[in-house]
């Protein structure tokens, strides 16, 4: 049935009604919910491999292997990349450019970090206890205490402008780390970046690191020395494309 058949109108009114009907439509379709984007790789999330832009960085992915506190590769890890937001990249071979003129180095331990892999270190806290990392990483802890303050269900790693590194000094192409007082992933009061009890050299190699990082934007993170993140390259949401 038509509307004309029902509601005699002029031709003028009809035309007038299916305009209406046509804005009305468009209106509906508008308000409609978008489904997010959900990245399927890393060049779909906007994430560069840091080597693309500074190919002998120094890397030591930890959670690619077995040497760090879950004692195990980590789920979402399954390659040892340093993947970062384009910006954050970008940012971060300019503070390598910069520190290798004084005679530095950078050596990066981890950087965009998937949301499943985080899913991963709490699924371990929440294991029993069974000694093998607890003198490396956390000697001073019970490993349920983890949680909450060091261990979280989310990370601003998985936005893609975070990473954790330390600094080297380079001497007739040999590098050496710095001492910094704790290793990486102490959880511990001592690896807070202004943490009392450390020595003066420690104190001033994290200070060094520290105006290093922040001339190029980069924000510590004051309960670890070592996590540093550039807070306007970060994505919207927390993103789990795998490390490959």
């Amino acid at each position: 049935m038509r509307f004309a058949d029902t509601f005699p109108v002029s031709p003028h009114t009809a035309t007038k009604h299916v305009h209406l009907i046509g804005a009305a439509c468009l209106f509906l379709t508008a308000s409609l919910p978008v489904a997010a984007h959900s990245p399927t790789d890393a060049p779909d999330a906007g994430l560069t491999d840091i080597r693309t832009l500074v190919p002998d960085i120094a890397e030591d992915i930890r959670y690619a292997g077995s040497d760090n506190f879950t004692g195990a590769v980590v789920d979402g890890y399954r390659a040892p990349k340093c993947l970062l937001r384009t910006a954050a990249a970008k940012a971060l071979a300019s503070a390598e450019a910069d520190l290798r003129r004084q005679g530095y180095r950078l050596k990066l331990w981890d950087c965009y970090r998937p949301a499943r892999a985080v899913a991963a270190f709490v699924r371990w806290a929440g294991e029993p206890e069974d000694g093998r990392t607890k003198a490396a990483h956390y000697p001073a802890l019970d490993k349920r205490q983890l949680l909450g303050e060091y261990i979280a269900p989310v990370s601003g790693h998985s936005k893609g402008a975070t990473m954790d590194l330390t600094l080297m000094r380079c001497e007739a192409g040999h590098c050496t780390p710095l001492d910094m007082g704790t290793p990486f992933d102490f959880f511990d009061p001592r690896a807070h970046t202004d943490a009392p009890g450390i020595t003066l050299a420690q104190r001033a190699n994290r200070q060094r690191l520290l105006r290093s990082m922040s001339a190029h934007g980069f924000v510590n993170y004051a309960l670890e020395w070592w996590h540093y993140t550039l807070p306007a390259a970060a994505s919207h949401a927390a993103m789990d494309v795998p490390v490959e």
